[in-house]
């Protein structure tokens, strides 16, 4: 990711194995991860059984924030493409309890498709 990216505050791409070997004894049994993103230090995380964010906290991280959402929780999603003149696209996810959405942006270049196809097939099958 640039510097530039994460100064604008948008997630790119991370590795999966990277991803699973960090939070390998956060996870259920049978539960893989599918995408993972950054953000300087933050993380958006979709496994095969919820969304996994991760606020790092203070100078050195060591801090950590943990909010798991299960699929079944998310009542609505919506996407916005990068455009030609736009830096970024921006994911909108609206979840049962919460009483504001939570936004995440990506850079371009992230298919912002693949991640709302995810989504999709988890809350609709």
């Amino acid at each position: 990711m640039g510097l530039l990216s994460g100064m604008l505050g948008n997630a790119s791409e991370i590795s999966t194995a990277e991803v699973q070997a960090e939070l390998g004894p956060l996870l259920v049994e049978g539960e893989r991860i599918e995408h993972a993103y950054k953000l300087i230090r933050d993380q958006i995380i979709f496994t095969s059984k919820r969304v996994i964010t991760i606020d790092k906290q203070g100078l050195t991280g060591s801090k950590q924030n943990i909010r798991t959402i299960p699929y079944k929780n998310i009542r609505m999603i919506s996407k916005e493409s990068a455009g030609m003149l736009d830096l970024d696209a921006e994911l909108v996810i609206w979840v049962t309890g919460e009483s504001h959405p939570l936004k995440f942006e990506f850079k371009k270049g992230v298919d912002i498709n693949v991640v709302y196809a995810l989504i999709c097939r988890h809350i609709l099958t």
